[in-house]
């Protein structure tokens, strides 16, 4: 089954509300998925980072604003990767490193916190590099939470729950993890990213 709610239900009563169903699905998930190709991992962001992803929602769709609320959230839900109970393969698309949300020092200091957490042992990050081959079509993004696949439209949140439909999301993820690379090589893609936000921002 494949359900869609208008952001401007889902968002009803402010972002903190949405904060509190993501943490309830992270702490029912012991190993999750996620596939952001253009912007940074919302269990990865800085406080910096999520007000102005927040605050952009805010003004985009007209909801109540209590940006600071929902980032606390936001901040609260990060637990589960130093629980030492859950378990997340991240893709990240290159371009999240370079899509500006807010201007090179928050950038830099949102590299920073990736670069501090990319060998938990509760996280597997891969970063698609721009130019590289992957046999997939370009798709948008997603998370899957063990059954059930949630993708983030411009106008509404979509739940995906049809075992054929999630298995589609699986062969997906796959093979964009296949096309992403980690550890040494991932790392060296985020200090080449910092380098350029600090170039930026010391110009």
């Amino acid at each position: 089954m494949t359900s869609s709610v208008p952001w401007q239900v889902r968002l009803s009563a402010g972002t903190e509300a949405v904060q509190e169903e993501v943490i309830r699905w992270y702490q029912e998930t012991p190993h999750g998925q996620a596939y952001v190709p253009d912007m940074v991992w919302g269990t990865l962001q800085t406080e910096a980072y999520a007000t102005v992803i927040l605050g952009q929602v805010v003004d985009f769709l007209g909801v109540p604003d209590d940006v600071p609320a929902g980032v606390a959230r936001r901040m609260q839900r990060q637990r589960v990767l130093y629980d030492g109970e859950h378990r997340y393969d991240v893709v990240l698309g290159e371009q999240a490193l370079y899509t500006n949300i807010g201007g090179p020092e928050v950038m830099a200091e949102q590299i920073d916190r990736i670069l501090r957490d990319i060998d938990l042992p509760s996280l597997t990050l891969g970063i698609i590099p721009a130019a590289a081959p992957v046999n997939m079509f370009p798709a948008h993004g997603f998370n899957l939470y063990g059954d059930e696949v949630h993708v983030e439209l411009i106008s509404s949140a979509v739940d995906v729950t049809e075992p054929s439909e999630v298995g589609h999301y699986r062969e997906a993820f796959r093979r964009l993890s296949d096309a992403a690379l980690h550890g040494g090589e991932a790392k060296e893609l985020l200090h080449k990213a910092l380098s350029c936000w600090d170039d930026i921002r010391l110009a």
